[in-house]
Order: structure tokens, then sequence, then C-alpha cells
């Protein structure tokens, strides 16, 4: 089952239904649909890949990582085989459920996943064996798995939505790129012809990951991130919302407000007092901290506060 990749199964539908959330649309239901169907077309893909990578041959004892349960001699090929349509048979079922919300398009959507997730080492042309991995992986595991959760719920796909499918589906495709480049050896001695393999191994971590997942995280990250930033002020659309506040600014200000309504006379708050041309003269309005001694009362506020901060440290 490889439980530790199924993070790579969940981050999409968390991402998708939070920006569902976010919209005012998040629907329990519809979300836990989208977990369920996830999760086995992860299942499903992992339980493929350890019965056709044992049969192409790149499974073998000199394998390095976690091992596999086919080539481990744990499980039977035929049993691996069995298991892995059993799951993608529960998952195109699960599927099914998502009609009453997307509609019966999402029928070719669930098929389409599960073609893709066989035919990653299966099929007459597999596509990790070719280089085309992780385009698909890309799309399905990001672009697909993001867009169809916040579809389903809020009945559409947005700018924020694709921006966040094409993060996590970045994401994705590093974890793939990760065990590729483990595997290197044993998959080009088995003829799997990974990007990895067919431009070697200094193009993982260089034109990859500060290359394209760098520019990806870049555009989409940061630009979701001003996206989500500017509907959070305005709620998800409309009414803008009150900006919130620190607690400890909250508690300046509070500071400020008492000392500027006390009988004693003006602000207060950080500052503790004035300086004694603070009603009169050139130097009127300027601040002098409590504690602080010696200097020109002309002094900006700025530079008074960081000399009390020293004489009070």
């Amino acid at each position: 089952m490889r439980p530790r990749t199924l993070p790579a199964a969940v981050a999409p539908v968390i991402v998708g239904s939070a920006l569902a959330w976010r919209a005012g649309a998040f629907d329990a239901a519809a979300a836990g649909l989208c977990l369920v169907f996830a999760l086995l077309v992860q299942i499903g893909a992992n339980f493929a890949n350890d019965y056709y990578d044992f049969a192409r041959g790149a499974d073998t004892g000199e394998r390095v990582g976690p091992r596999r349960a086919v080539a481990a001699g744990l499980v039977a090929p035929a049993t691996m085989y069995r298991a892995m349509w059993l799951a993608f048979g529960l998952a195109l079922a699960s599927g099914l459920a998502l009609i009453i919300w997307g509609g019966w398009w999402l029928v070719a959507v669930g098929v389409a996943s599960v073609v893709s997730a066989i035919a990653y080492t299966g099929g007459p042309y597999p596509l990790g064996y070719h280089g085309l991995g992780d385009v698909f992986v890309f799309v399905f595991f990001g672009l697909v798995a993001v867009c169809v959760t916040f579809f389903v719920q809020a009945g559409r796909v947005s700018a924020d939505a694709v921006l966040a499918a094409a993060a996590i589906g970045a994401l994705t495709t590093n974890i793939l790129l990760v065990n590729n480049y483990r595997d290197a050896d044993t998959d080009a001695r088995a003829g799997k012809r990974t990007l990895v393999v067919r431009w070697g191994k200094p193009f993982a971590p260089g034109a990859v990951w500060r290359g394209a997942f760098t520019r990806l995280r870049s555009a989409g990250g940061a630009g979701l991130a001003r996206t989500l930033s500017t509907r959070a002020r305005r709620g998800g659309g409309g009414r803008p919302r009150r900006a919130r506040v620190s607690p400890v600014a909250e508690a300046a200000g509070r500071r400020e407000r008492r000392g500027r309504d006390s009988p004693a006379g003006p602000v207060r708050g950080l500052s503790g007092g004035l300086c004694p041309e603070s009603r009169r003269g050139p130097g009127a309005g300027k601040i002098k901290p409590a504690g602080w001694s010696g200097g020109s009362a002309d002094m900006g506020v700025g530079t008074q506060f960081r000399a009390w901060r020293r004489s009070s440290s």
C-alpha cells in the first residue's frame, strides 16, 4: 500500500476543499468522496507499479529503497494483480457518487485517472518507461485532483484553483523525481527511461529542482498567497472584512487610547511620557520614552524609542 505515498493523494483534496470553503461552497460529503476516490486511485497505482515493475524486471534485489511486496516474495504476483483491480473498482464506484454534484462528465475523468495510473508502468506503452510519467503525475495528481475537488463543491473552476493545482502538481512530481533519482541505476538496466535516466542525475537537482519547480512555486504559490489574502480581506468576494490585528497591537492601541483620553493629557501608550516641549516650541509632539535620558528633544520618535530600548535592556 505504501502509506508514505498517500499524502500525495490527500493534499490535492485538502487544497481544493479549502478553496471551496473560502468561497463559501464547502460540501463535506463531496469532499469526502473525492478523498476516498483519490486514496483508492493512489493505492491502486501503487499496486500496479509493484506488479508491473516486477514483471518488467525493474524491481530486483539490487533496488535501493523500500522493498516491494512482489519483488520481495511477500505477495504473489497474481494476488497483487487482483488487489490492483479491486482498488480501482472501488475507486470508480466511489467516483460514480460524485455525478450528483458534478455531472456525468466526471465518469470520463475517473476512467482517465484509472487508465493513467495503470499506464504509468503497465500496458503496451508504459508512460513511466518513456519519460512521460512526470507529465501525467503533474496533470492528474495536481491539476485534475485539485480542480475537480473544487468544482464538485463550488460548481466552477477558479483561477485560485488552477494556481493551487499547479503548485500541488509540482510538489507531487518532485516526489516522483526523488524516487526516480534513487532508482536511476536499476531503471537504466531495466530499460525504464525516466527523465532522470534520459538526461542524467545532474538534471534532477539542477534543471528541475531549481528551475521548473522553483518557478512554479514562486508563480503559483506566491500568486495564490496574494489572491487568497485579498479574498480573505473581502470574505471570499463581496463585502470587505475588518482587518485582523494581533493581540500585541490591540494592547498597544488600548494603552494609546487610555493615554489620549486621560485627564493627565496627551498620548502616553508606548512612550510613558512627553518631552518638555511637547505642548509648545519646535519640539512639539516629540515623544520622550520613560527611562530615556540625554540627547536632543528634537530627536525623532524612532531614534528615541531605540535609545529607550537600549537603556531598558
